[in-house]
């Protein structure tokens, strides 16, 4: 989501150097002989640390779930569901205070973070590091007393998870789930919020594309009205079951992502690439030229060369899943199977380290993790989603580019194809 960030104005010295505030440096992990790559272009110049600093951690407070979607990733693995326990995430908590970088936590992952006891424990945790505070929920378990916790504890962002606009849409798509449930304890929340006479938490949803529920797009943005919802996401289906793998709406993904101008009124959408087919355009127009404005998503990377940009590890993001591993991001934190293009794929998870027995900061500066992050940025992988004709495409384990594992030419986030929070 775009926000305004303040202007800051830096004068060269007597001889032509830069001389950045000490807070800025802590910010930006700008230690003494930090390599910052600069950029030229027509605006001015960009500078940004060569490896970025921590900055974001995706965590996970659960991987259970009170829904039983037909598409959801637990029906594609095998391995246990848990619960974050209280001491790893106090041990988290006391490590981050020692990462100057930190500045966002986004509660969510592969469960329902609601169903975790602590939750507004663990958010006015974050917030009480001045980190900015996020969490994706399905609006069930958003009871009057959570909402009023969640309020107390600083939320930032609630994001509401739809798959459809209508009862009947939203139902087929989330394990039958009531729309109307959802939309009540919403309003409560902002009832709630009133009272406090706050904006926060900023209410967003986010509505995952599908051949099944394209017709829903034209009632969207008239829910997001009715739920107060400051901006959309918008995002692709990715089929962790093979009956859903014909679902998808980017086999020919279009060439660049939606942007136009709109409504200061209107929820701000983000939104994918998506198959240019006259059955998508049709209904995406409708939404998109009834007022809401497509905001642009970031260049596809910081190599003008690459083929891909993951935003996971440029913003300087990390992920924890509930049991304390340490992950570059969402899709590599657990072990699945799933279906890119149609095609089967097996994806190994890669933890780098344990919050139990390290440091986050200890772990995000590992040769290992600091390695992976430059091929990352310099996105040198096989670009799988252009053949996916050989055996390395089944998995994640090696690529015809000599990568080992995990290889990332079949991401589909970092062709801003499937958009996170």
């Amino acid at each position: 989501m775009a926000v305004s960030k303040p202007k800051l104005t830096l004068e060269l010295d007597a001889e032509g150097r830069l001389t950045f505030p000490e807070a800025l440096r802590k910010r930006w992990g700008l230690a003494p002989n930090a390599a910052v790559e600069i950029r030229t272009g027509p605006q001015g110049l960009l500078l940004c640390p060569q490896d970025p600093p921590l900055a974001k951690i995706y965590l996970e407070p659960t991987s259970r779930c009170n829904l039983d979607c037909r598409g959801c990733i637990r029906r594609s693995w095998d391995e246990p569901t848990g619960t974050l326990s209280s001491e790893l995430f106090e041990r988290l908590i006391a490590s981050l205070k020692r990462v100057p970088s930190f500045s966002a936590m986004s509660f969510w992952g592969m469960g329902e973070p609601l169903l975790h006891p602590r939750i507004a424990e663990m958010v006015a945790a974050a917030s009480a590091l001045g980190a900015e505070a996020e969490l994706v929920t399905n609006g069930l378990l958003l009871s009057r007393e959570t909402a009023r916790a969640l309020i107390a504890a600083g939320l930032d962002r609630l994001i509401v998870s739809v798959d459809g606009a209508s009862p009947e849409g939203h139902a087929a798509g989330h394990g039958g789930a009531d729309l109307a449930t959802v939309q009540a304890n919403v309003r409560e929340l902002r009832l709630l919020r009133h009272e406090k006479g706050g904006a926060k938490p900023e209410i967003g949803i986010e509505f995952v594309l599908s051949r099944g529920n394209l017709a829903e797009l034209k009632r969207l943005r008239r829910l997001a009205f009715e739920m107060g919802a400051a901006f959309i996401i918008l995002t692709n289906l990715m089929p962790y079951v093979e009956e859903l793998k014909e679902e998808i709406l980017y086999w020919m993904a279009a060439e660049k992502p939606w942007t136009n101008s709109g409504s200061p009124f209107s929820p701000r959408m983000i939104a994918p690439r998506v198959d240019a087919r006259p059955e998508n355009l049709a209904a995406l127009n409708e939404l998109f030229w009834s007022g809401c404005a497509a905001e642009p998503l970031p260049p596809l990377s910081r190599n003008p060369d690459a083929d891909g940009h993951c935003r996971f590890v440029e913003q300087g993001a990390a992920a924890v899943a509930w049991d304390g591993g340490v992950s570059p991001c969402i899709p590599l934190m657990h072990s699945y199977r799933c279906f890119v293009l149609g095609r089967e794929k097996r994806i190994r998870r890669w933890t780098v380290g344990h919050i139990a027995t390290e440091e986050i900061g200890a772990i995000w500066n590992r040769e290992e993790y600091r390695e992976f992050r430059r091929r990352v940025l310099e996105f040198d992988f096989s670009p799988c989603v252009h053949c996916g004709g050989c055996d390395f495409a089944e998995s994640n384990e090696e690529d015809c580019f000599g990568n080992r594992h995990p290889t990332c030419g079949d991401c589909l986030w970092a062709r801003n194809i499937i958009v996170c929070p």
